[in-house]
């Protein structure tokens, strides 16, 4: 290999792993930046108003998640990726537009820009697993790659809820987008740097599979993929709603919140709020790095039950421990590092993200087990299902809407924990080995 070409698939190599660090970093702009909506007067303090952005970003995989492999084989790895980077940049800038919008105008055309998102992530997170494969040369070396890349993307998601949460500091209702205008600037002119790296590195296809593939069933002919697919919906929307709506308990000064500034007068909230869901998703990523070297050793079942006991544990906890109990946590408070006070159950929720940091490739890894020729099919219609991202959370929102009471909204990820306890102990086994795969 040349050295130009060599030089070429480095530079190609990091701008995917870029990517897949935007993939978290838009994804997860939605919850912080839910929180100025849900504080301007026209939504009235509406929590699940307040998530539908993150509502909107994860409908979209919902249309997009099999038309994105489509393209996939259509148009090739480079022109896929392009296409959704050139939708990512759209979405964040329909999104920095929305601010100069005001009312219910300006909350339309930012949850299009959410919306628009959405696809783009959708595309990228389709395109950028088999890309970075594809640049290693598959094999451990591909497989590498991807974890460099999941690890960068973790990275960001913990980084996202923190530079937001700082930027904006105390909300009120004169908090406005222009407030994480930064943010939004990053986000296009990585978006916009990618693009041009992209367009200019040569990146080949995989060698097409040879013949015509007959396809007698579909994927749902599996009784444990079937199950499965309601196991990944559940698990995203978990993953999602349990430092989403905790955004909101621990940055709402009200009396239903987690009283942040009574047990810490000189902190601003929504900052102490976003470096707690920071820590959720930082706790994902160590969760990851750990299981990458137990995985070999140790079966997805078995850390599915483990993980999935855990969090009903930790969520019953935190559902039921009254708000005067309380722990330290060492967050970024808009200023300065410095411990502060939180209710225990917080600090609990906080403490799940070690638990589904596993579940995605576990979940993916038992539903798709003997699926043989039909596991490409299976993974477009997992990707579709992402949208458990942006449901069960808008559901969790709208019962602590109803009942002011975030701690008793957790019963919708309890209910999802439970079901996914259950998936791993007694639904994924399969049971339809004599389908010819």
């Amino acid at each position: 290999m040349s050295k130009t070409n060599t030089n070429g698939r480095a530079i190609a190599i990091v701008a995917c792993i870029f990517l897949f660090g935007m993939i978290s970093f838009v994804t997860n702009l939605a919850a912080p930046i839910g929180v100025i909506w849900k504080n301007q007067p026209v939504i009235g303090g509406s929590n699940m108003l307040g998530m539908m952005g993150n509502f909107m970003n994860f409908f979209a995989y919902l249309f997009m998640g099999i038309p994105a492999g489509n393209l996939l084989t259509k148009i090739g790895y480079k022109k896929t990726a392009l296409l959704g980077i050139a939708f990512g940049f759209f979405g964040v800038l329909v999104q920095f537009l929305s601010g100069f919008s005001e009312g219910m105008t300006g909350f339309v055309i930012y949850l299009v820009g959410a919306f628009i998102s959405g696809f783009s992530v959708c595309m990228l997170n389709t395109v950028v697993n088999p890309m970075l494969n594809q640049l290693g040369g598959g094999g451990n070396r591909g497989n590498q790659l991807n974890l460099i890349g999941g690890t960068f993307n973790s990275l960001l998601g913990t980084m996202t809820p923190m530079l937001v949460g700082a930027l904006i500091g105390t909300v009120t209702k004169d908090t406005a987008m222009s407030d994480v205008n930064l943010v939004l600037y990053m986000a296009m002119g990585v978006f916009l740097v990618t693009f041009f790296v992209l367009l200019f590195v040569p990146i080949e296809n995989p060698k097409q599979m040879e013949g015509d593939v007959k396809f007698e069933h579909t994927p749902f002919v599996f009784r444990h993929f079937t199950f499965g697919v309601i196991a990944i919906f559940v698990y995203v929307g978990v993953e999602c709603g349990i430092p989403g709506t905790l955004n909101f308990y621990i940055s709402d000064t009200t009396d239903a919140g987690a009283g942040v500034v009574g047990l810490n007068p000189t902190v601003q909230a929504v900052a102490v709020a976003g470096f707690a869901a920071g820590t959720y998703w930082f706790l994902m990523l160590v969760g990851r790095l750990i299981s990458s070297f137990i995985a070999s050793k140790v079966s997805s079942r078995a850390m599915m039950l483990t993980t999935t006991g855990t969090a009903i544990i930790l969520i019953l906890l935190a559902m039921f421990l009254p708000k005067t109990i309380t722990g330290s946590l060492p967050v970024f408070t808009g200023s300065s590092f410095q411990v502060v006070t939180l209710p225990l159950g917080a600090i609990l929720l906080v403490l799940c993200g070690l638990c589904t940091s596993i579940m995605w490739s576990s979940i993916f890894n038992l539903a798709t087990e003997g699926l043989g020729k039909y596991t490409e099919k299976a993974s477009g219609i997992f990707m579709m299902m992402v949208v458990g991202g942006g449901v069960l959370p808008l559901i969790q929102n709208a019962v602590a809407d109803a009942t002011l009471n975030y701690m008793l909204s957790y019963i919708v990820p309890l209910i999802g924990v439970v079901y996914m306890f259950c998936y791993a102990a007694f639904l994924s086994k399969n049971v339809n080995k004599d389908v010819q795969v």
